[in-house]
């Protein structure tokens, strides 16, 4: 775990993994970066969320919706991932939603920290924390991952129960 909070390995299917190519998303580490990046969307990619994650230096990269987490990280480990909207509204960009999902890395919603530090240094408004919130566990008896719904914190696959504490990546 480092300055900005734990780090999360690729844990999602093999296939994904193996088709990642050099170049993955939009590395955006200021504002100027930012607005090149937004100038060359449409407004129907601007419409709905775009992937995103935070890579082991702090540093955001973008990617359309439908990118995999782990092409848009070029597989490498990251402090945060999920998806993302913007709106702009009086001349600034602002999120409008954000959430930690993927599948892929499944990060705790305690990567928040590193998130909001990413787009902080960007100088882009934010809330105060997820707009929507995934809740990821590993189940200790069958081992598959799952997503804890309205707190209930028992395996979909196998009825056992889940931990309280992130445990999905068992390194």
């Amino acid at each position: 775990m480092g300055r900005q909070g734990r780090s999360y390995r690729y844990v999602g299917p093999a296939g994904p993994k193996a088709a990642v190519k050099p170049g993955g998303g939009a590395r955006i580490s200021s504002a100027a970066d930012f607005d090149d990046w937004v100038t060359g969307r449409s407004a129907g990619e601007l419409a709905e969320p775009f992937t995103y994650v935070v890579a082991a230096d702090g540093v955001m990269r973008l990617a359309p919706r439908r990118s995999e987490h782990v092409a848009c990280a070029e597989a490498e480990p990251v402090l945060g991932a999920g998806e993302i909207g913007f709106t702009r509204e009086t001349g600034r960009w602002s999120v409008s939603d954000i959430s930690n999902q993927s599948t892929g890395y499944c990060p705790d919603v305690t990567s928040w920290s590193a998130v909001s530090q990413a787009l902080d240094r960007v100088g882009i408004d934010r809330p105060s924390r997820f707009t929507h919130e995934v809740v990821f566990r590993r189940c200790p008896a069958c081992e598959e991952h799952n997503i804890v719904r309205e707190g209930d914190f028992v395996c979909v696959f196998c009825d056992s129960d889940l931990p309280e504490a992130w445990n999905v990546d068992p390194e």
